[in-house]
């Protein structure tokens, strides 16, 4: 289905394109850090279609039963309500400190450049309910651990957590307590 609407012959290639416009800052936002920069991939439609087609695409064969879609604060949003509407589910938003109304849960997570409070209202999940969390791109894995543990709280079960881009150098998947799926890896 992905490959299919964008200009690219299979799978395989259209992921390599959408890895090609990905660029690598370095020393953003701070010394050391090597940053990639998801914006082009957003500014083409054919890449975009394919990384949500394919997210999709992923989750429909692997899992039956799915509640709803969590997205990360902020670049997950840019991801999970598309994927949300094309598999018929729930969008709840996973926000930084101070930006949801009502009542919220909270956790505090480490990345590598610094400490993030996530909360998510407290009435977002109901118990038992199966979500997937999607995100921009795994490195330390931190904020991927906190995100997990306020779907625990609030009573929820992760499936998966899937990513556009892994920087599997960082080994963030060792901390995060759920499977990880990731389409583009570094």
């Amino acid at each position: 289905m992905a490959a299919s609407r964008g200009n690219y012959s299979d799978q395989e290639k259209a992921l390599e394109y959408v890895k090609s416009l990905i660029r690598p800052f370095p020393d953003f936002p701070q010394p050391g850090i090597l940053f990639r920069d998801i914006c082009p991939v957003l500014k083409d439609c054919n890449a975009l279609r394919t990384v949500t087609d394919l997210i999709t695409e992923h989750l429909q064969a692997k899992f039956l039963d799915i509640d709803a879609i969590v997205g990360l604060d902020a670049r997950g949003f840019l991801f999970g309500p598309i994927v949300a509407m094309n598999l018929d589910k729930a969008f709840i938003p996973v926000r930084k400190t101070g930006k949801l109304p009502g009542p919220t849960i909270k956790v505090s997570s480490t990345k590598e450049y610094g400490k993030d409070v996530l909360e998510m209202q407290a009435d977002a999940i109901e118990k038992g309910q199966k979500v997937i969390i999607l995100d921009d791109l795994l490195a330390t894995g931190g904020t991927l651990q906190a995100a997990c543990q306020l779907v625990r709280e609030a009573g929820g079960e992760v499936l998966e957590c899937v990513l556009l881009v892994e920087l599997e150098d960082l080994k963030g998947k060792d901390k995060v307590p759920a499977p990880c799926h990731s389409l583009v890896k570094f």
